[in-house]
């Protein structure tokens, strides 16, 4: 799976969690798992991986910087440490191609290489993956809190209250400032 698209997810990750410690240790989880979706990829050669990687890390990074920016501030940590923790295992990529070594031990690479399931094929499914990510993570981080179910919040700080109390870092005039 594309870097950026593990990043998307871990942003989608943290605006649910919305705090820091399990969203990154969701964001890791959430990595092999979508590693193991039947993704894009199988390059012929380094050159080709580079052409794509190169953009791909960048596109992350902005992805990163933009969604950590643009997050409420009562969820821009949960935000960050899910894509910090969705991101981090394919550290081991630029680590081996400027260092010359993986960060990870070789158990790690081994089982991250073997759970791959990758086809040049598959450029859609890279493409659809992104736009969900996207729409939902950004559907999420504008809403107020998770949907209301039998007319009572399904976000638990919220159980018990009646009134629709802003959450910290919206204003109540229900804009995002």
């Amino acid at each position: 799976m594309l870097v950026t698209n593990h990043v998307l997810s871990g942003a989608l990750i943290g605006a649910v969690v919305r705090r820091p410690v399990p969203a990154f240790l969701l964001g890791v989880a959430s990595h092999f798992a979508l590693d193991a979706v039947p993704h894009w990829g199988n390059w012929r050669d380094t050159r080709q991986f580079l052409q794509v990687a190169v953009p791909d890390g960048l596109t992350g990074l902005a992805a990163m910087a933009a969604f950590t920016a643009t997050a409420p501030a009562c969820r821009r940590a949960a935000v960050a440490a899910g894509m910090v923790g969705a991101a981090l295992p394919d550290i081991d990529k630029p680590s081996l191609l400027w260092f010359g070594f993986s960060p990870w031990p070789s158990a790690v690479g081994r089982f991250h290489s073997g759970i791959q399931d990758e086809a040049p094929d598959r450029y859609g499914r890279e493409a659809f993956c992104a736009a969900l990510f996207t729409t939902s993570a950004l559907l999420l981080l504008r809403s107020r809190g998770l949907p209301r179910v039998s007319g009572r919040s399904a976000d638990p700080a919220r159980q018990g209250s009646a009134s629709p109390t802003p959450e910290p870092g919206y204003p109540v005039s229900g804009r995002r400032g």
